[in-house]
Formats: structure tokens, sequence, C-alpha cells
């Protein structure tokens, strides 16, 4: 019996070495891995289906590895102010209103948006994970998900349960959509959760062989208390409770000394640097540059759509390398290559889930992006156009473990229109309910 096969045909690959060749993209859609990588591959074999990728660049699928997707219902709702009080004055009240049914809304409406963008990963910490989960099944993405724990503010009991569930999801969960969606436990940061239950947290998710994620040194007030009252950095705390395996991944690592990079390097524990976000909020520029040059494995993620306010990794890769320069005060610090492979192969790494490779063996999580709009052309360096000129709207076709997510600016596993329209209520009636 033939194999079912995907043929993305007539396009320019973007390759592992940041090399780009004319060839075409074979995929076996039974295991959803690329079978070939190479010139005139329908002559070779009988293709059930073709992806026209003539006049574009096929990439790997873009990994967004850290967001809170369902706060999309969040967008403009509470701009402008510093992270703290933003947290505590308006999203805080507003994710206490939360339903199931607003966390189904708000994840398939951001997940419209990412497939739209060529993004086929994502790393999300939020609540109602079960619901999370069933959206990205359906939308047929790939996904490292967990319940985010908060502890500040809870008596034991309700604490202690906060945990629990964060650990319950991710032993439930766990290779769920045909081993598409992965967990990890997500304490919200170290200064949110309660030293001895963060341990016990850490320790019961290693035990079970679970990656953990966190925020860590996103702001000075995040690290300066911790400082004060430990006398030590953020992540020698952060070591101190065994959270710096190489399984594990930080979101921002804004404010990092030469010390903490070095113990990222040591560790092998890989940051998620999150630039629009980081200025928007006022946060501070992350040393990129000096982590890469630590060895430190580096992915970006666009942080919620409360705080970005879009989920457009194109926008994010244009962020990171302008912002790279500037933090280094080197315009050749982060540059176009390095910028794509944080999105890319980064990503996926820091994650340790397939994808962000278009070779032989690899998933086949792709994107194709057209290549004939004026603000492509003329196509002189076309790493330095995915870094720069690309935008989530050139996307023409996504796919997704072998399968095919977007055709022709088509969804093809979520409707759109449906989507959209019961977000915008459910949007509308949780801020009624959380005023």
């Amino acid at each position: 019996m033939a194999s079912d096969t995907l043929l993305v045909a007539g396009g320019r690959v973007l390759r592992p070495d940041a090399t780009v060749v004319d060839a075409d993209v074979l995929i076996d859609r039974e295991t959803g891995r690329i079978e070939a990588v190479g010139p005139d591959l329908a002559a070779e074999r009988d293709v059930t289906e073709t992806l026209d990728a003539a006049g574009g660049l096929v990439m790997p699928g873009l990994v967004n590895a850290h967001t809170h997707v369902a706060m999309t219902l969040l967008r403009g709702y509470a701009d402008d102010k510093p992270l703290d009080a933003w947290l505590r004055e308006d999203i805080w009240p507003a994710e206490a209103a939360l339903t199931a049914e607003d966390v189904r809304a708000g994840t398939e409406l951001g997940l419209v948006e990412m497939i739209r963008s060529g993004t086929t990963t994502f790393a999300d910490m939020y609540f109602h994970v079960p619901e999370i989960v069933a959206a990205v099944d359906e939308a047929g993405m790939r996904a490292r998900v967990g319940h985010g724990v908060v502890t500040v503010g809870k008596d034991e009991a309700a604490a202690r349960a906060d945990v629990r569930e964060s650990l319950d999801v991710a032993r439930e969960y766990d290779g769920a959509a045909d081993g598409r969606i992965r967990t990890a436990v997500m304490p919200h940061s170290l200064t949110t959760v309660d030293e001895t239950l963060l341990r016990e947290a850490v320790a019961d998710a290693h035990d079970d062989g679970i990656p953990v994620h966190t925020h860590a040194n996103e702001t000075r007030d995040e690290v300066e208390p911790i400082v004060a009252e430990r006398g030590e950095r953020p992540l020698a705390y952060a070591d101190d409770v065994g959270l710096l395996s190489a399984s594990d991944f930080l979101a921002h690592g804004v404010h990092v000394d030469a010390s903490e990079i070095e113990l990222l390097a040591e560790r092998g524990t890989a940051v998620v640097h999150c630039p629009a976000s980081n200025m928007k909020l006022a946060s501070g520029i992350a040393p990129v540059q000096a982590l890469l040059d630590a060895g430190v494995t580096v992915a970006l993620g666009t942080d919620g759509a409360a705080s970005n306010n879009d989920l457009d990794l194109f926008d994010e890769l244009r962020d990171a390398a302008m912002l790279g320069k500037l933090g280094a005060d080197d315009a050749s610090a982060v540059p176009a290559e390095a910028a794509v492979q944080m999105a890319t192969q980064g990503g996926a790494a820091a994650l340790s889930l397939p994808g962000g490779r278009v070779e032989a063996g690899a998933a086949a999580d792709l994107a194709v992006v057209d290549l004939d709009a004026p603000h492509l052309a003329p196509a002189h360096d076309l790493v330095s156009h995915l870094a720069y000129a690309v935008r989530g709207s050139d996307v023409r076709h996504t796919v997704c473990d072998g399968q095919v997510l977007m055709r022709d600016r088509e969804l093809t596993t979520l409707d759109e229109e449906e989507v959209v329209e019961t977000a915008r209520r459910r949007a509308v009636d949780l801020v009624a309910r959380a005023n």
C-alpha cells in the first residue's frame, strides 16, 4: 500500500546551516517526518498531495517558546503600565474571572493567529489547561503546556492545591494529541511561589521526568528582593532549589549578570527572550548576545497578547535583532541568522520538542513564506529578509506534523470566522465580569 505523502514543491528551502537552496520537500504524513529534501522529488515518488511553494521560501515552522495564549481576550485591555501594577491591578483580577469557556475561546483565537503567521509550536503557561489541550489537539499544532502556579496571597491549603494541580495536569496530559502535546510544571516566578512549595514541585516534576518552566529575572523589582533577602542572585537561588536542569527553561532573563549567564551555560538551561513584552512593560534589555556567546540556548517568545499585543513571531524576530544591537551597543550583535535560529532551532531545543529544521528525518513542521511582496524585493539575502522584513501575513502555507494547517492562507483545522466571533463575545463578557 502506498504511503501517504505530502510534497512541498517548487520553492527554495532554508537549510539548518542557514543556506538556501532550490528544492522540494517530501513528507511522510504517517510518521509526520520529512522523508527527503532535494530537486524534482515528484519524479521519484507517487505523491498524495502537493503544496505549491513556487516563489516562496520553505522554512521551519516558528517556535513561540513562551506565551499565555488565552490572554488574547485581554489584548489592549490594560496598556502602558509597569509590570507589577499591570499584573496586580488589571491582569490578575481579570484572570480571576476567567471560565474554562473563556480560556478555550482565547486559546483558539491565539492558535488561529499563530497558524496564520507560520508558528507551528508553542509553550503555554496558563489556567484551565484541559481546554488548551483540546484546542491544540483540534488545531493540529505542537505545544508544551502547563498550569501556572501563584501561591502568594493564598493560604497553605489553596497554595498546595495550586501546586498539585500543576503536577497533576503535567502528568495527565503529557503525550496527548498523538504525542504533539508535552507538558511542564510551571511556577509563575521565583517571587510568586513559596520556597518550600517550589522546592517540592521542582523535585516532584524532575522525579517524573517533567521539565519546569518559570519567569525569571524579568524586572529589577523581581531581582532586588531576592538579593536583599537571600544575599544571592535569583538564578543562584533557582539553582539551589533544583530549577536549572538541562530540561528546564526560563522566560525573559532580562536582568542576569555574568555569574548567572555562566551558571545557565554550565547547567544547560535555556532562556526564552521576549523582546516586545520587555519593551512594552519597560522591563529592560536582555543581554542576548552575551547569552549566545556563553553558549546558552536562547529561544524567542511573544509572551501574552496583553503585553505585546500580537502573537506574530516574525515581529519578535525583528525586535530581537534590533534590540540585541541596541543592548550590546554593537550593530553586529544578534545578527539575522542568530535571530532566525532562535525562532526555530533554538525554540525547539529549549522546549525539547521536535522541529526547527528542514532536513530528512526532522519533524515535518514547516511554513512557506511568499517572496513576491514589494517589501521583500529585491532578494539579496533571504535570511536577512526573515529577520528584518517578513511579516506574518506573508505566510502562504503552514504544516505541522505533516498535516496542512493552512493552505493558500485558508485555515484547514479551525473555523476562523467562528473563532474570532466567539472570542470577541467572550472578551466583552469577561471584562464586564472583571469590573
